[in-house]
């Protein structure tokens, strides 16, 4: 998952789904598959507008209100392309 770039894992935020939920992992801890994506709402919108989630768990999840929160206090993307 990510927004067209290729960074490194230590520039990511990750996800994992806990009970159907996505929620973040920024220990990268929590069992399972993770999402991993860009720490920026424009990231977060089209991942989210893509089902993304939904394809990098292999599963249908819902997004917790701890995703939504922490997200909120992302930046938008500086780019332009």
């Amino acid at each position: 998952m990510g927004c067209g770039r290729v960074a490194p894992r230590a520039h990511l935020a990750r996800f994992a789904n806990v009970d159907g939920c996505a929620v973040p992992d920024p220990r990268a801890s929590l069992p399972g598959r993770g999402a991993w994506l860009h720490p920026n709402r424009d990231c977060f919108e089209a991942a989210t507008a893509r089902r993304a989630f939904h394809r990098a768990f292999r599963a249908p999840v819902n997004l917790s209100q701890e995703t939504v929160d922490l997200t909120q206090t992302w930046p938008r993307s500086a780019s332009t392309s």
